[in-house]
């Protein structure tokens, strides 16, 4: 087996990728890649009652999206393959058979109706009660060969403690005595998510197990398990939660629980990924803007928090804006394309849009409202044109549009340096600062007080015989 560090991921295909999931895949990730190691991808798919169609492909895209792309896995094969848990089914019955035989399982032949009764008896609430621990294996073996229905469980210590040392939590004990036997193999043949867990982890020589703090407590039954088998355990990382404030986690209910979420509400993946990462953990230093191979650099076990996260909108929000600053306004154009186009069809010239856009943009879907303007006119009345920032009227409005009209209707050639000059040059010949003219150009032009750039601009997203004829109707208006 290798000395390298291996880590996995190894999420059930029952949607879409949690925040919280996400953030997993991203520690182990970075845990393998800091020391050279290697990630591995397996998808646990052996509770088909939560599989939902689709998801098995919802996990390939995110993971490939957010570059954290595994070393070993279903597409790629590896010497511990296969990498799918419903495609290793022979194997947890093996396991489980030869654990029994070890002591550390048994047969239980009880059926539905005595657990229920057991529950109802103990008010819904009841500990399986160790019936069938007793049976010897031999008769036990004797009555599954006469095709009597099985599980095999646990065989759990009733006295003493179980502990293990967790990398974020330290030193964990749990009594025994709350330990219940759980099941290993269901009545089905198949695995629970526990057993397979702990059997793929040690035949693929996963060597560090990431996973959230809810797990802690389940964390002495899987080393029961490896200490049963004589197996060495795994180093383990127990994550503090994702919460949306102090007393709530993170759902799917308020929008910003999954990336596909946020993909859809225009973040872009680098800017969630090193957002995530910091969701829990410290880096050293003030520094917080992150690549993903500058993130693998930077990781350190010991800069996780035993703290729930809190997710914090308004600073992914930031980190988001700086991330699409930083793309050339070529990359900003693509990029952007979707989301102007649901704002506007007919605008020609989408570059001058992104333009106009790119230093002002925080999340992507905010701009399709930012240009609703183009394809339809505002209604809008004459008060719109009075700007007491600048102290203009209606009157001043009405004598600048007079004037501009026959200004732009004169123009050979519709391009931002033509408008531009044009209107510059009529300021200077009325002597008016700039802004006194541009403000009723663009206000007549948009219907808008507020728009992605300045009178210029509008112009040019709206085009020439449109601007043309809103620059008129909003002129009549002013009579």
């Amino acid at each position: 087996m290798s000395n390298k560090i291996r880590t996995r991921f190894a999420p059930s295909p029952t949607g879409y990728m949690h925040v919280g999931n996400l953030r997993t895949a991203l520690y182990a990730y970075l845990i393998s890649k800091n020391a050279g190691g290697d990630f591995i991808l397996r998808i646990e798919d052996t509770d088909q009652e939560r599989y939902v169609e689709g998801a098995v492909d919802i996990i390939y895209s995110t993971m490939q999206q957010t570059g954290l792309l595994w070393d070993e896995g279903p597409d790629k094969g590896g010497e511990y393959g296969p990498y799918i848990q419903s495609q290793r089914q022979g194997l947890y019955l093996e396991y489980a058979q030869k654990l029994c035989e070890l002591g550390g399982a048994y047969y239980c032949f009880c059926n539905k109706e005595r657990l229920e009764a057991m529950k109802e008896q103990e008010g819904g609430i009841a500990k399986y009660d160790g019936l069938c621990r007793s049976i010897p294996l031999a008769q036990a073996l004797e009555r599954v060969a006469a095709g009597e229905a099985f599980v095999i469980r646990q065989k759990m210590p009733t006295e003493g403690e179980t502990s293990f040392d967790d990398a974020v939590f330290g030193h964990i004990s749990i009594e025994n005595s709350e330990l219940e036997d759980q099941i290993l193999i269901k009545s089905d043949g198949l695995p629970t998510y526990n057993f397979a867990n702990v059997i793929d982890d040690h035949l693929m020589a996963i060597t560090h197990v990431v996973r959230g703090s809810e797990y802690l407590t389940s964390t002495p039954k899987y080393n029961l398990l490896y200490q049963a088998f004589g197996w060495a355990p795994p180093e383990y990382i127990h994550c503090p939660p994702v919460m949306k404030d102090a007393q709530n986690k993170l759902s799917k209910r308020n929008g910003d629980a999954s990336y596909q979420d946020l993909m859809t509400k225009g973040y872009l993946s680098a800017a969630v990924i090193n957002y995530i990462a910091l969701l829990g953990w410290s880096p050293k230093g003030e520094r917080e803007k992150f690549s993903l191979n500058e993130l693998a650099e930077a990781f350190d076990i010991s800069g996780i928090s035993k703290s729930p996260a809190i997710f914090d909108g308004e600073k992914l929000r930031w980190l988001n804006a700086e991330y699409l600053r930083e793309l050339s306004p070529e990359e900003f154009h693509q990029t952007a394309l979707p989301f102007i186009r649901e704002g506007t069809q007919k605008a020609q010239d989408t570059a001058l849009i992104a333009a106009c856009l790119h230093q002002r943009t925080e999340i992507l879907s905010e701009i399709p409202a930012q240009l609703d303007f183009i394809d339809s006119q505002f209604d809008y009345t004459s008060e719109i044109f009075v700007n007491k920032k600048s102290k203009s009227g209606a009157e001043s409005s009405k004598l600048m549009l007079e004037r501009a009209i026959p200004v732009l209707e004169a123009l050979p050639q519709w391009t931002q340096e033509d408008i531009h000059e044009a209107l510059i040059n009529l300021a200077a010949e009325l002597e008016v600062k700039n802004g006194l003219l541009m403000w009723p150009v663009r206000v007549a032009v948009s219907g808008k007080l507020v728009t992605p750039g300045g009178a210029v601009e509008v112009l040019g997203m709206v085009g020439r015989e449109e601007s043309l004829s809103r620059l008129k109707l909003g002129l009549g208006k002013l009579f």
